[in-house]
C-alpha cells in the first residue's frame, strides 16, 4: 500500500507513532547526556573534597610551622598567627572557587539533547503543516 492510497487517519496514526518513537529516543539521549554531566559534577565534587582536606591539613601544619618561623624572625606570635591564617585562607578560597566553577548549572545542562529536541519540534511542525 503506497502513501497516496492511505487514509488520513492512517497517516495521522503513523505520524503520531513516529513522533512517539522519536520522543522515546530523545529521552534516551537525555539520560545518556545527563549521565555524562553527573560524571563531570562528581569530578568537581572530588576537587572540592580534596581541596577541603588539604586546607585542613595545611591549616594545622603550616600555622604551627610558620608561626614558629615568624616568631623566630622576631614577629610577635599574635601577628605571626594572623599573617599565616590570611595566607592559608586565600589559598583555600582559590581551591574552593576552582571546584565550584565545575559545578555551574550551565555545565550540567544537556545541550545536545536540547538542540536535538528543537530540531525535532521544527520537523514535527513541518510534517503537520
Amino acid at each position: 500500500m503506497s502513501d497516496t492510497n492511505r487514509s488520513l487517519p492512517e497517516l495521522f496514526g503513523n505520524l503520531v507513532n513516529q513522533l512517539s518513537t522519536l520522543f522515546r529516543k530523545e529521552v534516551q539521549l537525555a539520560r545518556a547526556e545527563m549521565g555524562e554531566k553527573v560524571g563531570q559534577a562528581t569530578g568537581s565534587i572530588g576537587y572540592l573534597a580534596v581541596g577541603g582536606v588539604l586546607l585542613l591539613a595545611a591549616l594545622i601544619i603550616l600555622l604551627e610551622a610558620l608561626v614558629a618561623f615568624l616568631a623566630y624572625l622576631g614577629v610577635p606570635v599574635p601577628w605571626a598567627r594572623l599573617i599565616v591564617g590570611i595566607v592559608l585562607a586565600l589559598v583555600g578560597y582559590g581551591l574552593v572557587r576552582s571546584g565550584m566553577s565545575g559545578l555551574k548549572t550551565s555545565n550540567l545542562v544537556p545541550n545536545r539533547t536540547v538542540e536535538q529536541l528543537s530540531r525535532d519540534a521544527a520537523v514535527a511542525k513541518e510534517q503537520v503543516q
